[in-house]
């Protein structure tokens, strides 16, 4: 689930694409809830036979991650060049017992934070968007490489989702 940055040269996007990124970002909670409609909620404890997270666990891994990209926009835009937070992911939804967690309640904190940071973010000068970071696991990342990550986040997880869910259709259907 990290991805790798190497900033050194990149191009920033064009404000095009960014506004572009913009809009999934902020859409990303209906596309999050209409998605999950489309998985029976009894199977949202079920993990496939390599062990993936479950969906249950992946609703509130998105939340988790959320929250720390709420705390990474802020550091990118307000403390510049200063470094992020690094966490790791498995042992959140190991010692934070993910599949006792609400997913309502996730989704919801998960609502109020997305839309939180948009509001702050939809209408940044040009020059904020090169503020970078260093990340422990990344490198040295942009504000544009930040909104790259998370626009992406909740399609990349509803895509896990499904094959999970497709791993639990064969299953149930396999006698």
């Amino acid at each position: 689930m990290g991805r790798r940055y190497d900033c050194g040269g990149a191009a920033a996007i064009t404000p095009d694409e960014r506004t572009r990124k913009l809009e999934s970002y902020r859409d990303a909670y209906g596309r999050l809830v209409d998605g999950l409609k489309q998985f029976p909620r009894d199977i949202w404890q079920f993990r496939d036979a390599h062990g993936c997270w479950s969906i249950h666990e992946l609703v509130v891994h998105i939340t988790d991650s959320e929250a720390n990209s709420y705390v990474r926009c802020r550091r990118l835009i307000a403390e510049s060049g200063e470094t992020l937070m690094a966490y790791d992911e498995n042992a959140w939804a190991t010692s934070l017992d993910y599949h006792d967690q609400n997913p309502d309640e996730a989704l919801e904190l998960f609502r109020l934070l997305r839309h939180r940071t948009y509001t702050i973010i939809e209408s940044l000068p040009e020059e904020t968007w090169s503020h970078t970071a260093y990340h422990p696991e990344n490198g040295n990342m942009t504000l544009d490489d930040w909104l790259e990550t998370y626009e992406s986040h909740v399609p990349e997880h509803l895509q896990h989702m499904r094959e999970n869910y497709d791993a639990w259709m064969a299953q149930d259907n396999s006698g």
